[in-house]
């Protein structure tokens, strides 16, 4: 190791990030991917959807997928209370909503900060993640939404 720090890739950028919080982990999207913040809202549960899709709702005469992100993570099913809400987001040309514990703040990180996911094992995969940012309050994982939801799945979501 040379002592250099190794970035993820953003280097002379300034990104613009929402930071949430899923259980008392913390991660982060890009702000362009964010159309608007909800609040919590029951949605309508779909016979045999995929296990993370908690069901569907409308958002101003749009009928959406709403998303348990935290089971699309591999963690514990978040359970929605009145401090939850709902993050939506556009990826591949499709809306989305995304349930998160909290919504904790808007950030301003600059590119170099935002660190490459370290590497596991081998059967690990990191495609979910840009990156780690390590700020003075922890760590944020750095998410990717257009990775993390693949263009099929977008598709199926909304089938």
């Amino acid at each position: 190791m040379t002592g250099t720090l190794r970035t993820a890739g953003f280097d002379g950028e300034t990104l613009e990030i929402i930071a949430f919080r899923l259980h008392d982990q913390e991660f982060c999207v890009k702000t362009t991917t964010i159309r608007e913040i909800r609040g919590w809202a029951p949605s309508t549960p779909i016979p045999h959807s995929p296990p993370e899709v908690i069901g569907v709702m409308n958002l101003r005469g749009t009928v959406i997928p709403i998303i348990d992100l935290a089971h699309k993570l591999g963690m514990k099913s978040t359970v929605a209370n009145e401090r939850s809400a709902i993050v939506v987001a556009e990826v591949h040309n499709m809306v989305i909503g995304l349930v998160v514990d909290r919504v904790s703040d808007i950030l301003t990180v600059q590119g170099s900060q935002v660190q490459p996911v370290p590497e596991v094992t081998a059967s690990f995969d990191k495609s979910f993640a840009e990156g780690i940012i390590a700020n003075e309050s922890g760590m944020i994982c750095f998410l990717n939404l257009s990775r993390m939801f693949k263009e099929r799945d977008v598709e199926e979501l909304a089938a």
